[in-house]
């Protein structure tokens, strides 16, 4: 019997290379990365950088698929995930994000988010934190808790235009924005969801465990709460592959 394709959804300020730790786990060797515009891959002139805009953005992609997929999102790539299953459910069978807390009624943006937000502070902050010398850029992503190879591969990407696309998005994302369309969780009943929360994420800047499990009830979103920190994708994709074989097998049983 085929595989349902797997396509994996990473966020900011990361690019593909991320889910190697995790494939490897899972034993997947045609699995589909997809790099958001700005984000690992580049943005065309036009392309807007919104929440909106990335939504169309992997409908567009996913639409490229003869059948529906198992789809998993990362940070923002978790955002955008959750955004498919409420607006195009008929493109997946099945979705999975560590991102879902963002679409709780209470959501708040982290501190670093707020800063970005601003007129001005946002400006300076990304030309703080992106581009210049590898040095510079590796010394960003350990600041930011990414550790080894994993920190190495994410500094290769960071870059103006990345500064430029987090400007965009997160501005775009300006609450009361995300709690307006968390609104529609209900939606994203109509496919097997799964929330990865991740409870050693120090910044929680992907949502409260409380504000995860009240977006899980919302969207009928099955909970994997695990000991893992923000970066499980390269430094302890272990449990998170454990969780999705799990869904997984329920669906395909």
């Amino acid at each position: 019997m085929s595989r349902v394709p797997l396509v994996l959804v990473h966020g900011n300020p990361e690019n593909a290379t991320v889910w190697g730790p995790l494939l490897a786990e899972l034993g997947r060797d045609d699995a589909f990365t997809l790099s958001p515009p700005g984000f690992g891959s580049p943005a065309t002139r036009d392309f807007p950088a919104t929440v909106e805009a990335y939504g169309e953005w992997l409908a567009e992609r996913l639409g490229q698929f003869r059948e529906p997929v198992d789809v998993v999102g990362h940070d923002w790539g978790g955002g955008h995930v959750v955004r498919i299953a409420m607006t195009r459910p008929d493109l997946v069978r099945s979705w999975a994000s560590d991102a879902l807390g963002l679409y709780a009624a209470d959501y708040r943006w982290h501190k670093r988010a707020q800063v970005w937000q601003q007129d001005g502070l946002g400006e300076e902050s990304v030309k703080e934190l992106f581009g210049g010398p590898f040095a510079k850029r590796l010394a960003v992503a350990e600041a930011l808790g990414m550790t080894g190879t994993g920190a190495e591969r994410v500094a290769a990407s960071l870059d103006d235009g990345m500064g430029q696309a987090v400007l965009s998005l997160y501005r775009s994302a300006i609450q009361p924005v995300m709690a307006k369309a968390g609104r529609e969780l209900a939606k994203a009943r109509q496919r097997p969801g799964l929330a990865l929360v991740a409870t050693e994420d120090v910044g929680l800047g992907n949502g409260t465990l409380a504000q995860h499990r009240a977006a899980a009830e919302a969207s009928g979103a099955e909970i994997a709460e695990l000991a893992v920190g923000h970066w499980w994708p390269t430094e302890s994709p272990r449990p998170v592959a454990t969780a999705l074989e799990a869904f997984w097998a329920k669906l395909d049983g």
